[in-house]
């Protein structure tokens, strides 16, 4: 079976102008027409270059190592290339793994398992190493907990790990939701300071600080108008009541995006989709380094073919978890590479599959085709795949991710999200928007560039970090 090459070319246009008022909204004047007025449009998402996405992720004292390596990666892939395009376009047909088999590219159309680096640099999962030591000091909070578990009886112990781990967490989320916290509910609590009356002139300053707060514009009018209601039926009587009720209506919101993530039937296979410049790369990079973590057999698939070094940034992290990656030429068709990886993943017995797509405009109706023709040879590769469709979004964004998240999911169906970038941004309160208006799961949250900031998401951490007094 044979996959031609795609004919869509990339688009290096940015997002355009996402959300406008409706004609009804429009209408309604006073308060409402001015906020529009003044806001025409919402900001467009900026890529941001390869080399700072990779460098960002990095700690502080391996960015001279990847200057080193990224040199090294890049050579040697024009000699990759090369010998690829000499070879003919043939399925991936890897042996079976061990599991102390050392990274390797898995090059999909010469059937070739060959390594990146020589073997005395390069380590596979069960053999440590540096690069295992380099990985720990990033482990997520839930693997030390596991790993805390395993290493004694002492009950007392591992409560106090964990009950100190949790501390560690949300003293860096609410760090990482400064911004957003001063922005939304800083504004808040000035409205909210001193004995205030609710009166007409207290709701028109909170409809204002609802609508410009990044909610979304539905989300905002819904708890505007729950508001209201209250009000009339006097069950708001003061601003602090006022307060808790919006924190409790947030955290509802929020608690039906929290659901637990199976990764069963084996492969699970998970493709990553989103716009240009989200980090979808760096989010796999970091997925994978989680899993291996958890004793899983991850398999990368590169099917990002269009966007230069991009490839070579998946091999990166790639190499810093230990698994295997799978990868054709630039330019070659992704669905390809997707149909190769899920091949390999089988032979291999793997647990996990994770899906490299390129990032695309989601105005772009051939762009989207092109989604679709991977999702359906994913299926035909492994029936039911993919399980997971894991839909990227930056919360510099603001209410731009809300459409973004709309149209994909129109498009492709979203069955997951994952939010990056909180800790750089005043427009935190999007994931509310994102949660209310698209009901499916957020899966983690990103809110630095250390593997241990990209967090399962906790709603009931997530608000109270949110809400926590300034």
């Amino acid at each position: 079976m044979s996959i031609g090459k795609t004919e869509q070319k990339r688009s290096d246009q940015k997002s355009p102008e996402s959300e406008t008022a409706t004609e009804a909204e429009t209408k309604r004047g006073g308060l409402l027409g001015r906020l529009f007025g003044r806001r025409k449009g919402l900001e467009k998402t900026r890529p941001a270059p390869v080399e700072e996405m990779v460098a960002a992720a990095l700690p502080v004292e391996q960015k001279a190592v990847f200057a080193e390596n990224e040199a090294s990666l890049r050579t040697q892939s024009v000699a990759e290339v090369a010998e690829e395009e000499a070879s003919p376009a043939l399925m991936v047909a890897a042996e079976q793994a061990g599991p102390s088999e050392p990274f390797v590219a898995v090059e999909a159309g010469t059937g070739k398992n060959r390594p990146v680096r020589s073997p005395a640099s390069v380590v596979g999962v069960a053999e440590a190493g540096t690069m295992a030591d380099e990985t720990d000091a990033m482990l997520s909070g839930e693997s030390q907990d596991a790993a805390t578990r395993q290493a004694g009886p002492d009950a007392a112990a591992v409560q106090a790990a964990d009950k100190k781990e949790r501390r560690g967490f949300f003293s860096r989320l609410k760090d990482g939701l400064a911004k957003t916290r001063r922005q939304f509910v800083g504004t808040l609590d000035n409205l909210f300071y001193g004995d205030k009356e609710i009166d007409a002139e207290f709701l028109e300053e909170l409809e204002e600080i609802l609508l410009t707060s990044d909610l979304g514009v539905k989300t905002s009018y819904r708890l505007f108008s729950q508001i209201e209601e209250k009000i009339s039926h006097q069950e708001l009587e003061n601003p602090a009541h006022l307060r808790r009720f919006l924190q409790q209506e947030i955290g509802s919101i929020l608690a039906r995006a929290e659901a637990p993530w199976e990764l069963s039937p084996k492969p699970y296979v998970i493709m990553t989709i989103g716009v240009n410049g989200v980090g979808k790369t760096t989010t796999i990079g970091k997925l994978a380094a989680i899993f291996a973590q958890q004793k899983k057999k991850v398999v990368l698939g590169a099917a990002d073919t269009f966007r230069a070094a991009a490839v070579e940034q998946l091999m990166v992290w790639a190499e810093r978890a230990g698994v295997p990656i799978v990868k054709q030429s630039m330019g070659a068709d992704p669905a390809a590479v997707a149909f190769d990886t899920v091949q390999s993943a089988i032979k291999r017995v793997a647990d996990v599959v994770i899906i490299d797509t390129a990032g695309r405009l989601h105005t772009k109706v051939n762009l989207m085709d092109e989604l679709k023709k991977i999702q359906r040879v994913l299926g035909k590769a492994l029936p039911g795949a993919p399980h997971e469709v894991l839909l990227v979004l930056d919360a510099n964004t603001g209410q731009n991710a809300i459409t973004q998240a709309q149209m994909f999911h129109q498009a492709i169906g979203v069955t997951g999200l994952v939010m990056t970038k909180l800790d750089g941004t005043a427009k935190g309160g999007v994931i509310v928007g994102v949660c209310d208006e698209l009901k499916v799961p957020v899966r983690y949250i990103g809110i630095g560039e250390s593997l241990a900031d990209l967090r399962r998401f906790d709603a009931g951490d997530f608000v109270e970090a949110l809400f926590d007094k300034m």
